[in-house]
């Protein structure tokens, strides 16, 4: 038991994965009697994942992928949940051997989980058994973003970065760490600067990757732009021309979405799996070139046995308002990463961020912590080396 910063008694529980087996057999109950759409022949990706693509990842998720094999992997970790602010949260708490390990609060986005960190927990807690410098070591603690995994029920509406970020702070302080770092890719280069404003006594820096950054409107900003960036504002303007569906859909009808990628294991593992083919290295031709087939559908099984379609694309929904919004510029020391097909603009990071550090990478992608670990990792070691 310990007291709350309101008053209140709260208690953090050792959790373990346990799906039952009935929610295996319904999922390839479901996958086998898939009502397939049918496509125009000769059509590819450029409408959408193409079905013959999808039918046969779907036959590999039924009969080839285990999930018993994924959860024992998950359950190496300590995993424990707590409730904050009345949300359940769910988190990964990796404590190094280390005793001078700095803690660092890493933070996924959608669709992501903590399962996206399996590849990175060990070299950041227990550098020297990974061929690191012991002084890098750091107590890693990888919460669900509530309404994600098993940071559910939602409670409440209002559940925004923001917020998230707030429930950060208070999870930090309710594990006893009064100095940290915060990392984090997606909807986590959001939340992890948000937390850096909210909690800047108490973060030591801030490290992220896939960061958006958006112009203010005014055309002083993009002047000047050398190749790399002018490149990264081009891709911005097809992300936002092409591949905007998905989050126009989840940032306006949340509800709506998650009947049909509740209901269909298919609708959901190609509602996400597209994702993994437009925002993965683009010198990788399928999504299972950039990332390894059974981790990707260990992402995606747990939006589907979690049933969280929904409750995670309300992230979109709670902070569609201050899309493009200017947000008071952090002073907390920020560290960049920039791996191929993102979008960061480094004037428009530097406008937002005290940017000590900046990195661009010739291989990974979107999904750096599954794609390219090892630049990952050691970016974020050298980032906080300076800070500890």
């Amino acid at each position: 038991m310990k007291q709350t910063a309101e008053g209140r008694t709260s208690t953090i529980r050792p959790f373990i994965i346990e799906i039952p087996q009935t929610d295996l057999d319904d999922l390839a109950s479901r996958l086998a009697r898939t009502r397939w759409p049918g496509q125009i022949p000769g059509t590819s990706w450029e409408s959408g994942v193409p079905e013959g693509y999808l039918r046969d990842l779907a036959s590999y998720w039924r009969s080839g992928y285990d999930w018993r094999a994924a959860e024992a992997r998950l359950n190496k970790f300590p995993q424990f949940t707590t409730a904050i602010d009345g949300q359940n949260v769910h988190f990964l708490h990796v404590r190094s051997p280390e005793p001078d390990a700095l803690p660092l609060i890493i933070t996924h986005g959608w669709p992501g989980s903590v399962a996206e960190f399996m590849n990175i927990v060990g070299p950041l807690t227990d550098p020297a058994r990974h061929g690191g410098d012991p002084a890098d070591a750091f107590h890693v603690v990888a919460p669900s973003v509530p309404g994600f995994g098993f940071s559910t029920p939602l409670s409440a509406t209002g559940w925004n970065t923001e917020r998230v970020a707030r429930a950060w702070a208070e999870l930090m302080n309710r594990l006893g760490y009064p100095r940290y770092g915060a990392q984090g890719g997606d909807t986590g280069a959001i939340v992890s600067p948000a937390l850096g404003r909210i909690d800047p006594d108490h973060v030591a820096g801030v490290h992220v990757n896939g960061v958006p950054t958006f112009p203010s409107g005014d055309p002083s900003e993009l002047a000047g732009l050398d190749e790399a960036d002018q490149a990264r504002l081009t891709r911005m303007q097809t992300w936002g021309d092409e591949m905007i569906g998905y989050a126009i859909v989840q940032s306006t009808r949340p509800q709506t979405i998650s009947y049909a990628l509740t209901d269909s294991p298919a609708g959901q593992l190609a509602w996400i799996v597209e994702k993994f083919r437009e925002w993965t290295d683009p010198a990788r031709e399928l999504p299972e070139d950039a990332v390894d087939r059974d981790q990707m559908l260990t992402s995606v099984s747990l939006y589907w046995l979690t049933g969280t379609a929904g409750s995670a694309a309300r992230i979109y929904y709670e902070g569609a308002r201050s899309w493009g919004q200017s947000r008071e510029r952090s002073e907390v020391p920020t560290a960049v990463a920039v791996f191929p097909g993102d979008t960061t603009i480094r004037p428009l990071a530097e406008r937002d961020h005290r940017v000590l550090q900046w990195s661009e990478f010739g291989r990974g992608g979107h999904f750096a912590a599954m794609e390219a670990p090892d630049l990952l990792v050691e970016d974020v070691r050298k980032f906080f080396r300076r800070l500890r």
